[in-house]
């Protein structure tokens, strides 16, 4: 993740060079230096001393090690601070960083990887306007964003599209057996699969009319469409989706319990 947002900041005009990235790993350095020519640190508080944004790209389960280790960094320059770890609440960064710190929690998904992603945005009370823009503007280099309300909105984001993809996935699995059941080969079907769900995500990002109104246009009466649409809501589709979801939230909130 943190490499489709150093590649999109330098794709929207800020200049590598103003980048600086440390990670323990040396193969993760090596893809992000093909993307772009950003400055390499030995470690985390040399990427962190002076910086103006300092963006968390890391594991939850090293989030208190890494903020107690740029916590001096932080504490000399008030910089805005980004994180993007599942399952840490503010207040425990607050804790590590220091009680004045501006942070911004964002709950991205993996399309971000190609651009096209959707974030759910959440900012402390220390988080100036002119902060918060600046997290807009480094954020949306990979895909749309939506602030909430509330941190503990983080949760049904992550239930509804930082999960999302996979839900999606899962269905065009799901399509692509029964067509395979059906008579056709794996490759068919999973191309007309693949295509059929991008061109229904175009039609419903790019169409003036709602959802609804695009599946009744789909939607024949006594039709192949109707038939297939009746099964799905007798079989209870939206009571499964929406306990799925709920699931999904809920471990949101057990995790930001066990990691704080």
């Amino acid at each position: 993740m943190a490499t489709s947002i150093v590649g999109g900041l330098v794709e929207a005009g800020h200049p590598a060079d103003c980048i600086r990235a440390a990670d323990p790993f040396p193969e993760s350095i090596e893809r992000l230096q093909q993307i772009a020519p950003v400055h390499v640190c030995s470690d985390n508080r040399e990427a962190a001393r002076g910086a103006d944004v300092i963006i968390l790209a890391v594991k939850p389960q090293v989030m208190a090690e890494v903020c107690r280790g740029i916590a001096e960094a932080v504490t000399a320059t008030a910089p805005l601070v980004i994180s993007i770890a599942a399952g840490i609440t503010i207040d425990s960064m607050l804790t590590w960083l220091g009680r004045e710190t501006a942070i911004v929690r964002c709950m991205p998904n993996t399309p971000a990887l190609l651009g096209c992603g959707a974030s759910g945005l959440f900012a402390n009370a220390n988080t100036s306007d002119q902060q918060r823009a600046y997290a807009e503007q480094v954020l949306s280099a990979v895909g749309i964003l939506d602030w909430v309300p509330k941190e503990r909105d983080l949760n049904a984001v992550t239930a509804l599209s930082g999960s999302g993809p996979a839900y999606f996935f899962l269905f065009m699995e799901a399509m692509i057996d029964a067509g395979v059941a059906q008579g056709l080969d794996r490759e068919t079907a999973r191309k007309l699969a693949q295509q059929t769900g991008l061109g229904a995500a175009r039609m419903a990002l790019e169409s003036d009319v709602d959802l609804v109104e695009l599946r009744r246009r789909v939607t024949s009466p006594g039709g192949t469409t109707q038939a297939a649409i009746e099964n799905f809501e007798t079989a209870g589709l939206r009571k499964l989706v929406d306990d799925a979801m709920q699931a999904a939230a809920d471990r949101a909130d057990e995790m930001a319990k066990e990691m704080g």
